[in-house]
């Protein structure tokens, strides 16, 4: 078996690209149906936040399991393989690992160190188990990566600052803009982006006007209490940003929410009066042509990509952060080497038990003349016999445990012997049976 992790992120891919990439939350349960039935796929795990579209799987070999889950990834987004393949990154078995731990650690996001990375894994983990399409070999590595990013978070300075897009998203704005104070702004969006970005306008003082938009007025409001913030109905929108200074949006709307037209008419009520908008959404929630529109500046995740990496100075701590996912690695890893080959030996000598005992079983009768002590004799032999028998294999199996060959002895040791597979069958029992690669 192969641990691969296979997708985009946002180093050096497109963010039209990623766009379409992007799985929301309502299609994650299709999405995921649609994974585990690929040919070569076991376990799998999706990972769908607005800098990374990723899945992290255990497949039937590397070269059929990669070509699966990319074949997944285009039909996701209806998009030819070959025209996102040269932005693919792939990484497999160790890496893999030290992927996701870099990724749980923060140290591979936009904003290194943010606090909701996190989260985010630790949901995708448990949509998966929920789903059904997660086993006992990604619950552990996942398992790893939630220790390796608390550890991180404690033990290094990595998340002080600037340790979310949404600061980001204020600080931008804010070196845009100058002083936040007695500017209005408007909150398109009540989910943990929009709830930072009012808790962040809420930390910097002076006395901002803020309102709360949001296809939820009852969230909308919950989050602006909280802040001292009002609220504004979707459907007076307009209204409101007849006279703001700053629109930020983050609605998780599955396609453009603001649209050219809207604003053209909300721009020709302002009479020239500038707007900044700062789209956070993932797909984008406002259509790219407002941007051409007079007086306003239209900025987004690419663009906060670019203030963020002109910013960041954090190498000392960032490199802490790398030296515990290394160290967190090649822990998992070696614990992994006798938990991949445990399960296999116990059942190997547990199988060579059963016969033992049921061989004697068989010849009771015929042993009956037998003292306590002849009986006992005849019993050590045959225990004795399979102690020897069987001290190669498992030597064999536990010093190639977590290789290729490791795996093919497993395999072999499990047909031979007719022993229970410890992975379990295919997650999804409803699914068809796995393709053999070649």
């Amino acid at each position: 078996m192969t641990f691969l992790v296979v997708g985009l992120s946002h180093r050096g891919v497109p963010l039209d690209l990623l766009e379409r990439m992007t799985v929301p939350a309502a299609r994650l349960p299709k999405a995921l149906d649609d994974l585990a039935r690929r040919p070569f796929v076991r376990e799998a795990v999706i990972l769908s936040t607005c800098h990374r579209t990723e899945v992290y799987a255990v497949t039937e070999g590397f070269h059929g399991g990669v070509q699966s889950i990319r074949d997944f990834l285009g039909d996701l987004a209806f998009v030819a393989p070959e025209d996102f393949s040269d932005h693919l990154v792939t990484y497999h078995d160790e890496s893999a690992v030290a992927h996701l731990l870099a990724v749980a650690a923060g140290v591979e996001s936009v904003v290194r160190g943010e606090s909701q990375i996190l989260g985010q894994v630790r949901q995708a983990w448990d949509r998966a188990r929920d789903h059904g399409a997660c086993g006992g070999r990604l619950d552990a590595v996942f398992r790893q990566a939630m220790e390796t990013g608390r550890r991180v978070r404690s033990e290094t300075g990595i998340g002080k600052g600037i340790s979310s897009l949404s600061d980001a998203a204020v600080a931008m704005a804010a070196a845009r803009l100058g002083p936040l104070a007695g500017r209005r702004i408007v909150v398109l969006g009540a989910g943990e982006m929009g709830q930072g970005v009012v808790a962040g306008v809420a930390d910097r003082g002076g006395g901002p006007e803020v309102v709360v938009a949001s296809r939820s007025r009852a969230r909308a409001q919950l989050v602006a209490e909280r802040s001292g913030a009002g609220t504004v109905d979707l459907h007076d929108l307009d209204l409101a940003l007849e006279d703001a200074d700053l629109l930020v949006t983050s609605t998780g709307a599955p396609s453009v929410v603001v649209t050219t037209a809207r604003m053209a008419d909300v721009v020709q009520r302002r009479q020239g009066r500038p707007l900044l908008i700062v789209d956070m959404g993932m797909p984008r929630d406002v259509d790219r042509g407002v941007g051409g529109l007079a007086g306003v500046t239209l900025l987004d995740l690419a663009d906060l990509r670019a203030y963020v990496d002109a910013g960041a100075d954090q190498r000392h701590e960032v490199e802490r952060a790398r030296a515990i996912v290394a160290d967190e690695t090649a822990r998992f890893l070696a614990t992994a080497v006798q938990r991949r080959a445990a399960p296999t030996v116990s059942a190997l000598r547990a199988r060579a038990e059963e016969l033992r005992r049921a061989e004697l079983a068989r010849y009771r009768s015929r042993l009956s003349g037998l003292d306590a002590r002849q009986q006992e004799a005849v019993a050590a032999l045959t225990r004795g016999i399979l102690a020897k028998l069987l001290h190669e294999p498992t030597v064999q199996l536990k010093e190639a445990a977590g290789s290729p060959r490791g795996e093919r002895l497993a395999d072999a040791a499990r047909e031979l012997f007719a022993l229970e597979d410890p992975a379990g069958a295919r997650i999804r029992r409803d699914s068809p049976p796995v393709a053999k690669a070649g």
